[in-house]
């Protein structure tokens, strides 16, 4: 599965200001380019009965803000001011729907290893992006490459350094002919895929792995956690082997720009249930509070009203 060709914007937010999508640059040798110092979030807006809403919009901008205090890097912004900002770009560009990338890294002011001395860089942009994985059933393949140690790079931190681990699996993965990469924590459990957490189904109990995996504390997979508990549906965080993978019912991947998506293989091994049961039910759990059709779960969208 190749890349996506990028479907461009006409406008994106950089540093408090709303400028053209071509003119949004930034010097070459900017700290975070050369040393992978900066973080990010990946949002979705949906389009819904009453307009575009931002989903998870509050707990996207937490992450962000947590995850930049403990690379210690300055946001210059503020969570409230950078929901407002992301509402006037999604306004700006006229996306009914559209993937979200918010951005904070450190920019041009001094190099080497030393943080201190570069500003922060913080950019909010979105462009219109079809769930990445398609929506098919995957072919999953468990990678070569070892989850970052949670030790040495905090998985509570979306940092963009890390995500170097990310490419070279997939990479992997797809230059093998599978769909995606399934991560394994350097002790051989289960951390999660490249993008995406990861669950299993086994007697009804839905289980996905922690954080102490390596696995990123996703949004999506709270909200499928909330969405099975709310189904009456038994869940734990748990660490899981490989193995719990192969003898599992149903197997699914989450995340923001996947949604939810089953699992058909793991390593050429057939699951019993491609689309099973409990995966449909979350799914379209998912897509109605996703798109206001749910009214339990309207909480969780940021409506973009026209101007």
């Amino acid at each position: 599965m190749g890349g996506m060709a990028m479907n461009e914007a006409s406008t994106i937010w950089l540093d408090g200001a709303l400028v053209p999508w071509h003119g949004a640059k930034v010097h070459v040798l900017s700290h975070g380019l050369h040393y992978g110092t900066g973080v990010l979030e990946g949002t979705r807006v949906f389009d819904t009965a009453d307009g575009p809403a931002v989903f998870r919009l509050p707990e996207h901008l937490a992450r962000l803000e947590r995850s930049a205090r403990m690379l210690r890097i300055g946001l210059p912004f503020s969570a409230a001011e950078l929901a407002q900002a992301t509402v006037e770009l999604v306004r700006a560009n006229g996306h009914r729907s559209c993937y979200l990338r918010h951005f904070a890294f450190l920019g041009y002011g001094s190099m080497g290893l030393d943080m201190r001395d570069s500003p922060t860089t913080t950019v909010i942009a979105g462009w219109e992006w079809p769930d990445h994985l398609g929506g098919r059933p995957l072919r999953l393949k468990t990678s070569s490459w070892r989850r970052n140690d949670p030790n040495s790079v905090p998985p509570a931190a979306k940092g963009t350094g890390p995500y170097l681990n990310s490419a070279l699996a997939r990479r992997e993965a797809t230059d093998a002919g599978y769909d995606e990469a399934l991560l394994l924590a350097g002790d051989g459990s289960v951390s999660e895929c490249s993008a995406e957490n990861v669950f299993t189904v086994r007697g009804g109990v839905l289980r996905t792995p922690p954080a102490s995996a390596g696995a990123l504390e996703g949004i999506t997979q709270d909200t499928v956690l909330t969405l099975a508990r709310d189904l009456g549906v038994e869940v734990r965080v748990e660490s899981l082997l490989r193995s719990d993978l192969y003898a599992a019912d149903e197997v699914f991947v989450c995340g923001t720009a996947a949604g939810v998506v089953p699992v058909a293989s793991l390593d050429d091994r057939e699951l019993p249930s491609a689309e099973g049961d409990l995966t449909k039910r979350l799914a379209e759990l998912y897509r109605a509070a996703v798109t206001g059709a749910e009214p339990r779960y309207a909480h969780w969208l940021t409506p973009v009203h026209s101007s």
